[in-house]
């Protein structure tokens, strides 16, 4: 093919505002060169994955490659064509470049998303990794971009404890050399720990705060991290760990629809449905709609499921509240029931013991009115005592149905008393 037509394709597409006209020259280009059995014959000049045509074309050109072998020997083919297609990095330079890292990190942990149905066994992996060392000459840079591969399509399976020991013994990670200490090694390591039922989550939090704090820190350690958060298995302050960390790389990549949903389920899991509510909106919102419809529609379809649960969060959460106010105001009609009753059961006390101690009054007062052999001082006096007595013993008899109904009242409405509401399982926010 024509490299000067190529590139003056491209270079036309450069200067549409139309991202789709751009995505659609690429995709064409690439299509092109893949029929020829050719790879893309220019150099890329930035990591820029929105304007760049050629970085755009290259892309979609290995993307297809990929597919249609998904292997780790085609991984390299990859890494050794964008080594020799880029400027070296310079740091230190006048205008520094990072290229090669930004488009490693993309391209590895992307196109393993994509071909995460086509996992390679392990002999595969060894009979594949000595073709790799030996064709490659033992190049760290070349094996550690197929480490990550295979690694990317390990950890989109949520394949754990294979990852992990993928990552600490393969013979394809070793070759990596010095590669296996970069953060995006130690993410993926925590992302491992997290997950497994093997592994302690303190080892896994230890190596995901190493892999955030880390002074090269790149967006995808980021992501890698926040993903291993919201795959971890449950632990105590799994909600709060990824809300914190999510909202420190909402602010840092304030238009990232990817880091909106990561905080949106943050938000969930703390049971702060409102907020993961407008989070999730505004993932969806941010969310392109060009490129692969294929990843397009799948992070869509991830995203209204977890807008699903927040909704059904905030539906629970109603009942609930709602079910509670219910239950305190049957409770206070309760309690406002057992006191009018009672007050009705002291008042027919008092009237039966008033009346009881009237009739005894009368009944005994007869013998002693009749009596003729005492004196009218002595009558009165006994009738006196006998009135006295009937008072106290009316006395007694009321004052012991007050004692009796105050304590009562005061046991059904101390708080050791009470019954709330038992919890359902469904309340729990941390529903992973």
């Amino acid at each position: 093919m024509d490299v000067a037509s190529i590139n003056s394709r491209l270079s036309r597409a450069a200067s549409t505002a139309d991202s789709r006209e751009l995505d659609g020259v690429c995709e064409a280009v690439a299509a092109e060169l893949v029929d020829a059995g050719v790879e893309p014959p220019f150099r890329i000049p930035s990591a820029d994955f929105t304007v760049d045509p050629w970085l755009i074309c290259a892309d979609r050109y290995w993307r297809r490659r990929l597919l249609a072998e998904p292997t780790i020997e085609t991984a390299a083919r990859c890494a050794r064509w964008l080594y020799d297609h880029t400027d070296p990095d310079d740091p230190a330079g006048p205008q520094p470049r990072a290229i090669r890292p930004a488009v490693i990190e993309k391209w590895t942990l992307g196109y393993a998303f994509i071909t995460r149905d086509s996992v390679e066994s392990r002999q595969d992996l060894s009979l594949a990794t000595g073709r790799i060392v030996e064709q490659y000459q033992g190049s760290v840079d070349i094996a550690a971009f197929a480490t990550l591969y295979h690694a990317g399509k390990l950890r989109a399976n949520f394949a754990f404890d294979e990852l992990r020991l993928f990552l600490d013994s393969s013979l394809l990670a070793v070759a990596a050399g010095q590669h296996r200490d970069d953060p995006l090694f130690t993410a993926l390591r925590a992302f491992a720990a997290l997950g497994s039922s093997t592994i302690t989550t303190g080892h896994g939090l230890d190596l995901l705060d190493a892999a955030w704090t880390a002074p090269g820190r790149t967006r995808a350690v980021v992501d890698v991290c926040l993903n291993a958060l919201w795959a971890a298995k449950r632990f105590p302050e799994r909600g709060e760990w990824l809300r914190r960390q999510a909202t420190e790389a909402v602010a840092a990549y304030p238009d990232d629809h990817l880091f909106h949903f990561r905080l949106a389920r943050g938000h969930r899991l703390c049971g702060d449905y409102a907020a993961a509510l407008s989070t999730i909106e505004s993932a969806l919102r941010l969310l392109p709609a060009i490129g692969s419809r294929i990843s397009h529609n799948t992070l869509q379809e991830q995203y209204l499921r977890e807008q699903e649960s927040i909704e059904e969060g905030l539906l629970r959460a109603a009942e609930t509240s709602e079910q509670r106010t219910r239950w305190q105001r049957q409770a206070a009609a309760d309690r406002d029931l057992r006191r009018t009753l009672s007050r009705s059961s002291i008042q027919a006390v008092e009237l039966v013991t008033v009346f009881t101690a009237a009739i005894a009054f009368t009944v005994g007062s007869f013998p002693i009115t009749l009596s003729g052999d005492l004196s009218l001082g002595a009558r009165a006096l006994l009738m006196g005592i006998l009135g006295i007595g009937l008072l106290l013993f009316a006395v007694t008899i009321i004052a012991g149905t007050w004692y009796l109904t105050g304590q009562q009242h005061n046991g059904d409405d101390s708080p050791g008393r009470r019954r709330e509401p038992r919890p359902s399982p469904d309340d729990d926010p941390d529903d992973s």
